[in-house]
Formats: structure tokens, C-alpha cells, sequence
């Protein structure tokens, strides 16, 4: 069998077993969305709130918001091409296809197991190898949960939360003080996760003598294993140095970001929510991004909206919240599924190849 064959070989078995492999994915998953959509509910914050809710929602921030989001959602997709370009050469097109299309996987999928559509999906695409490609999502994903991490805590350092920090929101008790130490604590844990990728890239035998003289005092085993991972992965850093790529995936990372702040900002003010401020924004969508970083229920569901209003806590007080801050959190989450959804089937459209069964090829001996 050819080399070539392989990520087809691969997804075959996904689409044959998918269903089997995940099923306990699946229930894990909707149990814990369900779990903590029980808990926001029966703590008095309403996950579909009530028509007076809507009663100062504005229509021109909400056309910024979508116009915002589209465009966060193109950089998104576009700056992928400069990850891939060291490991392969996919057509633009199918770039930007294949990762419309594996978001709102990710999105639908229990427990982020979605992950691996994209490099799949992106070999039946391109000359690219599966480990490379899956090499180029973990490189972003570390940039982006590192960027969000830095945008949560400049924001934080912005604004002027409210004092004292409530201990709960509604009838729930949260740690809504907890947000800005942890948020540095996720700065700090995604810039170590950046340096040991750099180094597994640059200083490969170092990271190796790094990992077995920590890891492998308590399992030389699974210290082999996890560098071994890690040393793969790394080559989805090989943009790093060439400026020519790095340049160009950072202005449009920043770009992605920045947007997604924006529209926060202005959907924070559609919604009706008092003295808003961009760098609230920042805060907002950090707070909401670091939430569902972590595995969830299908679409994120309970996490995102839990996370949104623990945001929105630190700024505004409880008949806020179960007013335009419930229109928002509402608004927040249907509004970015359904142009996820909407997005992938412009994927299909735009090149439907990765879901089209391949001709059969040739075996070569």
C-alpha cells in the first residue's frame, strides 16, 4: 500500500466505527452539558431568557457584531495556509474548505474530539503528511490559547471590576474572584506549552535530555512517549523561521483576535448592557474562550454560557445579568453556532473534495 493511501485509510475506519469508538464520548459529553445547563438553570440563571430580556437589544450593534465574526472567522480559516506551507502545499481553497468545515465539527463533537478532522480531512486535500498537518492544529491551538491567555490579562489590567467581587451569581455559587488569578495562571501554563514546543522544534536533543532528567525519574516509559508526541508535533512550528510566513500567521492571529473583541464589545452593547468598554470585551471573550478550551458538551453547551457570565459578573451586578446580561449570553452563543453551521456548509460548497469518497489508485507494490 502507497503512503498516499493512508489518510484515506484512516478516515474510512472514522466514518466505519465513529459511531462506536465515540458513543461513550458522546454520553460522557451530554452528560456533562446537560450537568452544568441543570445547574445554571436551577441557579437562577436562564439559559433562554425571558422576551423582557430583549427589550433594549439594538440591531446596528449586532450587524457589527456579525460583520466583526465573519471576518474573524475568514483570518481564522486564511492563516492556516502559512503552517501548512513548510509540510505541504494545499490549494487555498481547500484551506480555507476544510477548516470551516472542521470547526463546526469541533464544535458539534463531544468532548473536542473534532480536533482531528482537520488534519484528516486536509491530506485528502494536499501533499501533506497526517502527522504534519496534526502538527500545524496543535502549533495553533498553543499560539491561539497563548494570544487569548495575553488578550484576558491586558484587558484585566484595563478595567475596573467591581468591588467586591460577588462570591455567586444568582442562586450559584462561583469563584467570579478566581477569574484574574486564574487567567494568569493560563498565560503562564500556554507560554511554557509555546517554549517546550519551540525548543522539541530548535533544540530537539536538549528538550529530550529536558524531558527524561523530570518526567523520566517517575516513568522513563512514558517520558519516551510523551517526547516522542511532542517531537512530532513540533514540526508544525517550521513556520517559525521564515519571516515570510511567521509575520504574515501573527499580524493575522492578532487580526482574528482583535476582532473577536470587537464584536463581543458591540454585541455586549446590542444587547443593552451599561458603559461598556472594549477592553470588557477582551475580558469577556477570554473568560468565554478559556472556558471551553477545556473538553465539553456537544456545541460547548453549559461551559460557554457558564463562563460567559462568570465575565460578565465582574463587571455588572445581578439584575444586570438576569436582564441584557441573559439577552446576551443567549445571543453570545446561538448567534456564533449558527454561523459556524452556516460557514461549513459554505465549505461544502467552495470545495467539497474532503467529503467526496476518493477514486480508487493504483497499489503500489
Amino acid at each position: 500500500m502507497s503512503a498516499a493511501e493512508a489518510p484515506d485509510d484512516a478516515l474510512a475506519k472514522a466514518r466505519e466505527s465513529g459511531l462506536r469508538r465515540h458513543a461513550g464520548k458522546l454520553v460522557a459529553s451530554l452528560l456533562f452539558g446537560g450537568g452544568l445547563a441543570w445547574l445554571l438553570t436551577h441557579g437562577g440563571l436562564p439559559l433562554v431568557p425571558p422576551g423582557a430580556a430583549f427589550a433594549q437589544v439594538s440591531a446596528l450593534p449586532i450587524a457589527l457584531f456579525c460583520v466583526c465574526i465573519v471576518g474573524a472567522h475568514l483570518l481564522r480559516a486564511l492563516r492556516w495556509r502559512h503552517l501548512l506551507r513548510p509540510v505541504g502545499d494545499v490549494p487555498l481553497r481547500s484551506v480555507v474548505s476544510v477548516a470551516w468545515i472542521g470547526f463546526a465539527v469541533i464544535l458539534a463533537a463531544p468532548l473536542r474530539s473534532g480536533e482531528i478532522v482537520r488534519p484528516l480531512l486536509i491530506t485528502r486535500r494536499g501533499r501533506v503528511g497526517l502527522w504534519e498537518a496534526t502538527g500545524t492544529i496543535a502549533a495553533e491551538r498553543v499560539v491561539d490559547a497563548l494570544v487569548l491567555s495575553l488578550f484576558l490579562v491586558l484587558g484585566l489590567a484595563l478595567v475596573t471590576p467591581q468591588s467586591p467581587l460577588p462570591d455567586h451569581i444568582g442562586d450559584l455559587a462561583l469563584p467570579v474572584s478566581a477569574v484574574p488569578s486564574a487567567a494568569g495562571l493560563a498565560a503562564l501554563v500556554f507560554t511554557s506549552a509555546f517554549v517546550v514546543m519551540a525548543l522539541f522544534y530548535w533544540r530537539r536533543d536538549f528538550a529530550r535530555r529536558l524531558v527524561a532528567s523530570t518526567l523520566g525519574l517517575a516513568s522513563k516509559r512514558l517520558a519516551d512517549t510523551l517526547a516522542a508526541v511532542v517531537e512530532k508535533l513540533a514540526q508544525g512550528l517550521g513556520f517559525l523561521p521564515n519571516l515570510r510566513l511567521f509575520l504574515p500567521f501573527v499580524a493575522e492571529t492578532l487580526g482574528y483576535w482583535s476582532l473577536l473583541v470587537l464584536a463581543t464589545f458591540f454585541l455586549m452593547q446590542g444587547a443593552g448592557l451599561e458603559h461598556v468598554t472594549v477592553p470588557e470585551g477582551a475580558v469577556v471573550m477570554g473568560v468565554t474562550g478559556l472556558g471551553i478550551l477545556a473538553p465539553a458538551g456537544p456545541g460547548f453547551f453549559g461551559a460557554f454560557q457558564l463562563s460567559a457570565y462568570m465575565a460578565l459578573a465582574l463587571f455588572h451586578d445581578e439584575s444586570a445579568l438576569l436582564g441584557a446580561g441573559a439577552a446576551f449570553v443567549f445571543l453570545y452563543y446561538v448567534l456564533q453556532v449558527g454561523f459556524h453551521l452556516l460557514a461549513a456548509a459554505a465549505g461544502l460548497v467552495l470545495d467539497p473534495g474532503p467529503w467526496e469518497r476518493p477514486a480508487a489508485r493504483a497499489v503500489t507494490p
